[in-house]
C-alpha cells in the first residue's frame, strides 16, 4: 500500500508542476486529488469538487457526499474500502460543468491513478465521467448495467472494449500494456438531492456493486 501512496503522491505532485488548468488553479483553495484506499476493489469517479471539497481538499464532502457514505454503508462498506476520485481536480468557478478541454487535461492523471490502483470496478457517478471513457454511452439508457472495458495504458489512441466500445485512454506511460476493468456506470449523487425517485433507482444501481465484486473474484 505505501508504494501505491507514494505514486499516487507523485501524480499529484505532477498535477501542480505541470500547472494543469491553470485558470481553474487560480480560481480554487487547492487541489482536490481524491483519498481512500489505493488498493481498493472500487474506484468512484465524479466530475468536478464542489464548495464544500474546495474547502475541505477531500472529494465528496458536501450533501451529495453524505448520501454517497449512505449508498456506501447500504452495502456494507466505508471509504476505507474504496477510493473517490473526481475527472477535473480543480472547483470550476460556481460550480459550472467542467469544459471538454478542462477533462481532456485531466484525463491522462485519471487514468495514470487507475494504473496505480487497479480497481476491479470503477464506478462512473453522472454523465462527465461516464463519457470519458464511453463518450456514445447514455447514461439514462445504461446506468446500473456493467460494462467491462479495456484501457490502452501507455499513449494517446483509441482502443476498443470488450463489447466493442471506443474507449479513449491517455496514459504517458510506453511500459503499460491493456488494463481490463468493469464499468459501472451510475448517475450522480447530486441527482437524488433534486429528485426524489433518483434516491432509490441510485440505492438500486448502487446494489450491484457487490454483485459484480462476487463474480470477479
Amino acid at each position: 500500500m505505501g508504494d501505491k501512496r507514494a505514486r499516487l503522491d507523485d501524480i499529484r505532485a505532477e498535477i501542480t508542476k505541470n500547472n494543469v488548468c491553470r485558470e481553474l488553479a487560480e480560481n480554487a483553495t487547492q487541489l482536490v486529488f481524491g483519498g481512500g484506499n489505493p488498493d481498493a476493489d472500487v474506484v468512484f469517479v465524479g466530475e468536478a469538487p464542489g464548495k464544500n471539497e474546495d474547502k475541505q481538499g477531500k472529494p465528496f464532502v458536501g450533501a451529495a457526499g453524505k448520501f454517497l457514505d449512505e449508498m456506501l454503508a447500504s452495502i456494507d462498506l466505508g471509504r476505507e474500502d474504496v477510493y473517490i476520485t473526481n475527472i477535473v481536480k480543480y472547483r470550476p468557478p460556481n460550480n459550472r460543468d467542467p469544459l471538454p478541454e478542462e477533462k481532456k487535461a485531466f484525463l491522462p492523471y485519471l487514468q495514470t491513478q487507475l494504473e496505480v490502483i487497479q480497481p476491479k470496478v470503477l464506478v462512473t457517478l453522472g454523465r462527465h465521467s461516464t463519457n470519458c471513457f464511453l463518450p456514445d454511452l447514455r447514461i439514462s439508457k445504461s446506468h446500473g448495467r456493467a460494462k467491462r472495458i479495456s484501457l490502452q495504458l501507455k499513449d494517446r489512441r483509441s482502443e476498443m472494449g470488450d463489447r466493442g466500445e471506443e474507449v479513449k485512454s491517455s496514459i504517458p506511460n510506453p511500459q503499460s500494456s491493456i488494463y481490463k476493468v468493469v464499468l459501472l456506470p451510475l448517475y450522480h449523487p447530486a441527482a437524488a438531492l433534486y429528485n426524489g425517485g433518483m434516491r432509490e433507482t441510485l440505492l438500486d444501481d448502487f446494489a450491484n456493486i457487490p454483485i459484480i465484486l462476487k463474480k470477479l473474484t
